[in-house]
């Protein structure tokens, strides 16, 4: 393996994403060669180096990317101070640590993925790589068109004014209607927020598309392991 600056190191070794190492690294968390490293710049070599993260050796896992399709009432934490059931009570046979990438709200279904790898983490979740998610709506009562015209532009909220969104009208009637919305940001819980600022409750949501992927015929509850061509297309549409 190459030399390379040790936050980076870090982050591929799935410890945590490449902003929360340096913050360890400036904490003094992290040693190097026996010796405490609180500045950031250090490259190393983890093949050779010993690395020290809170008195534990760095050991490099094997990268691993699921798919999981996450059920309603489930939190999208590691742990839950309330002792609901977690995203990870449904990984039961995978021995590397993987932690959730981006969130699901405990109310809402859908594609959720799951890695060790920061960096992959990071390109998925942050505002500039623009990675397009795809959400089936349940409008409470009948959506005017203009109201839908208006999620297309974009609606006001308290953060600011959403970007332009996809909407495709999929069934109208007097008590509810069906729509699929495409994001490219991650506001929390905006769907729900874009509902409340047109005059309409979100009474069911689900996230059926991440990028190139899609559910396929996982059942609740189930995940899989993404393949080499699913990782590139994804990291492609990043750049």
């Amino acid at each position: 393996m190459r030399v390379e600056r040790l936050q980076k190191v870090l982050s591929k070794a799935g410890i945590t994403s490449r902003r929360k190492a340096e913050k360890l690294i400036l904490e003094g968390k992290i040693k190097v060669n026996h010796q405490v490293v609180s500045k950031l710049g250090i490259k190393v070599d983890p093949e050779k180096d010993e690395i020290l993260v809170d008195h534990k050796k760095l050991s490099l896992e094997k990268k691993v990317y699921l798919l999981l399709y996450k059920p309603k009432n489930y939190i999208t934490t590691l742990s839950d101070n309330f002792k609901r059931p977690t995203v990870m009570d449904l990984i039961k046979d995978i021995k590397e640590r993987v932690y959730p990438i981006g969130r699901l709200d405990y109310d809402t279904a859908g594609i959720l993925l799951l890695t060790n790898n920061g960096d992959f983490s990071y390109q998925l979740t942050h505002p500039k790589f623009k990675v397009e998610k795809t959400y089936l709506v349940k409008f409470k009562n009948f959506v005017l068109d203009e109201k839908i015209k208006s999620l297309r532009r974009g609606v006001n909220l308290s953060d600011g004014l959403t970007l332009p969104t996809k909407v495709k009208v999929l069934q109208k009637k007097e008590t509810h209607t069906w729509i699929s919305i495409t994001l490219t940001e991650g506001r929390n819980r905006q769907i729900k927020r874009m509902g409340e600022a047109i005059g309409h409750k979100v009474t069911s949501l689900k996230r059926i598309a991440y990028g190139c992927l899609r559910l396929g015929n996982l059942k609740e509850g189930q995940y899989r392991e993404l393949t080499s061509t699913e990782i590139s297309k994804l990291l492609k549409e990043t750049k």
